[in-house]
């Protein structure tokens, strides 16, 4: 590390000599691999993308110069040339660095990044913020060619191209993205994008042209727009992009060569590096996929560190959705699968294993997912859409007015719902009870455990109209799965003890922290009881208003936020004055990262918490509800 030592800011890194740049880079993946090896994190991605982060601090005066990168998963090398680098044993801990890019950490982040397709519309509008202001400064968006097969990308690129500013976009094409890439566009960037055959094409064809002095590039021209499809770059320069390359993204002195000639240009221009995944660790070039967001492992043997356990964790809720998943279609021919470029993050992947017809990897297009799935749903298939409940957000019109609105049966699995741990606020799937539970007509549920989850998922696929069922990251409770999955009652909760001076009524991954709770509070003379709701939209009237009628206080428990969520719903529901309710949930506060055992105990939603709040709120009959 004699070099990478000595750089505390980009301002140490403009010091060196270019021919000193590869050994700096080279000194940055192997800080990178030592930190993520410790800790977990994103690792294939920042491996690859060392040279580019190297080279762009290099040429570029950051932060004058703004750096908007797309998503956080390649910018370890940033923050750690950016004067983090002591802190970066840290990272995605509680209370340490974020992940992903975050304004308030460095200014060198010039812009937040979690989800992807946002670098170059946030780009754009920095650079037209400094014309407005005139200024000078330059502004480089770096994308992944995963990012390109989001939508936003396009809308953000046509506009560049319509506006004509000064914008240089970094194309970092590794030919990945978190699985394998898909679709057209995949199958452009792959074939046309790439070193070789194409670029040896065009080289020959304009020098043949160039010897015609008055006619030459006239039908050079004609050629591109007519989609001739032997042209690097074409779909950018029509799009109004200079375009440069394909360059070696690895090649960290012609790297800065290239920024040092592109930073001189006008109008918005496009560098489109190749890159390899996981570059300099052999086992991350190799399986990208498995060493994409790695635990914590040994570098020297490649083994993953587990940590040592008493017995057999459960099984995750992503496992048993997936398993649950493939054999609602194999008794049902009519039952597809959609997702948004995660198919092992979501489960699907056995569904693509045994049916491969009737999977579809869509990219990272999750307006278009949900669509797709409404257009299916009204040929008669039952489309299952598996998307992290933080990403299907961003489809969010679709569900209203493409799904909800004409009631059509589209079933939405939510993964990674509630706080999900190191990921962060980017992450965190707090927000949907509030907003699907709005939508006129949509069923919203969350299983307890992982058990009832198979039973919601036989329950959704049984039910004519939109459905959602929304559970957590990681391990299940452990509790004994039944042999055969059973359809539950729509809107019907189930009781799971009884109580004379309160009753919790909480919903999903909160229920067994209740019962908790409630054995807590048993101990200390308050009698207690717990209701699993199970739905939060219809919500089981019926049984809230026995639980009024039964305890004179209801606390109500979710991992969502308050606003407009479950809580909100029974308030609601329920008749003024009835029953106190103490409303429990995620505050209205975006929550940091960290284990998600220490997020639950921080925002007072364990067990013990549960019941310190309850128990200070029970005898104090005055007290105005929360």
């Amino acid at each position: 590390m004699d070099l990478l030592n000595n750089v505390d800011s980009p301002a140490d890194l403009r010091k060196l000599k270019p021919e000193q740049l590869p050994q700096l880079a080279a000194e940055l993946r192997a800080f990178i691999l030592d930190t993520v090896s410790k800790l977990g994190g994103h690792l294939a991605s920042s491996l690859g993308c060392a040279d580019i982060t190297v080279a762009l601090h290099y040429v570029f005066e950051t932060p004058k110069d703004k750096l908007v990168w797309d998503t956080g998963h390649q910018t370890y090398g940033h923050k750690i040339l950016t004067g983090r680098r002591g802190r970066m044993n840290t990272i995605r801990q509680f209370g340490g660095l974020s992940g992903f890019l975050k304004r308030g950490e460095s200014p060198y982040d010039a812009f937040g990044a979690g989800h992807a397709s946002t670098a170059i519309s946030a780009a754009l509008g920095m650079a037209v913020a400094r014309d407005l202001k005139g200024d000078k400064n330059k502004v480089v968006a770096i994308v992944s060619d995963g990012c390109m097969t989001g939508g936003e990308s396009y809308e953000g690129l046509q506009n560049a191209g319509q506006l004509q500013t000064d914008l240089i976009v970094v194309l970092n094409d590794n030919q990945m993205f978190i699985s394998n890439r898909v679709g057209a566009l995949g199958t452009f960037l792959s074939k046309l994008l790439t070193l070789g055959a194409v670029r040896d094409a065009e080289h020959s064809i304009k020098k043949f042209l160039a010897r015609f002095q008055f006619w030459g590039e006239s039908i050079l021209r004609v050629a591109k727009r007519a989609k001739v499809l032997l042209f690097p770059g074409m779909l950018f320069e029509e799009m109004g992009f200079s375009y440069f390359g394909p360059v070696d993204g690895h090649d960290v002195v012609q790297l800065a060569k290239v920024f040092q000639h592109v930073k001189q240009l006008k109008g918005p221009i496009l560098v489109h590096c190749v890159t390899k995944k996981g570059k300099g660790y052999a086992p991350a070039e190799e399986d990208q996929y498995t060493w994409h967001g790695p635990g914590k492992f040994d570098v020297a043997s490649a083994k993953f560190l587990k940590t040592p356990v008493a017995k057999t964790p459960p099984p995750s809720y992503t496992a048993v959705f997936g398993k649950a998943l493939v054999r609602e279609a194999e008794a049902d021919l009519r039952v597809v699968g959609i997702t948004a470029a995660m198919p092992e993050g979501t489960g699907l992947d056995g569904l693509r294993d045994a049916f491969p017809r009737r999977y579809f990897d869509v990219g990272l297009a999750e307006e278009h997912a949900v669509t797709f799935a409404a257009g299916l749903a009204c040929e008669g298939y039952k489309p299952v859409v598996a998307i992290y409940s933080t990403f299907l957000q961003r489809g969010y019109d679709q569900i209203e007015h493409d799904v909800c609105l004409q009631k059509l049966p589209v079933v939405f699995c939510l993964d990674r719902a509630g706080l999900v741990g190191e990921d962060g606020p980017t992450h965190h799937g707090a927000f949907d009870y509030s907003y699907l539970r709005m939508i006129p007509g949509m069923t919203v549920m969350a299983p307890s455990d992982e058990n009832e989850l198979q039973h919601m998922l036989r329950t959704a696929l049984r039910f004519d109209g939109p459905i959602a069922l929304r559970y957590p990251r990681g391990s299940g409770v452990g509790v004994a799965m039944d042999a055969q999955p059973k359809e539950l009652p729509i809107g019907k909760g189930v009781r799971l003890k009884d109580g004379a001076d309160v009753t919790i009524l909480a919903v999903g991954n909160r229920v067994h922290p209740a019962l908790e709770a409630a054995q807590i509070l048993e101990d200390k003379g308050i009698s207690c009881g717990v209701v699993n709701m199970r739905f939060v939209k219809p919500l089981d009237v019926e049984l809230l208003k026995d639980s009024a009628a039964r305890t004179p206080r209801l606390v109500t428990v979710e991992d969502n936020v308050l606003a407009g969520g479950f809580g909100s719903a029974v308030l609601e529901a329920l008749t003024p004055g009835r029953a106190e309710v103490l409303r429990l949930g995620l505050p209205d506060a975006f929550v940091e990262h960290g284990a998600p055992h220490l997020l639950y105990d921080a925002v007072g939603l364990t067990g013990p918490k549960i019941a310190d709040r309850i128990a200070s709120w029970v005898p104090c009959k005055a007290k105005n509800p929360v």
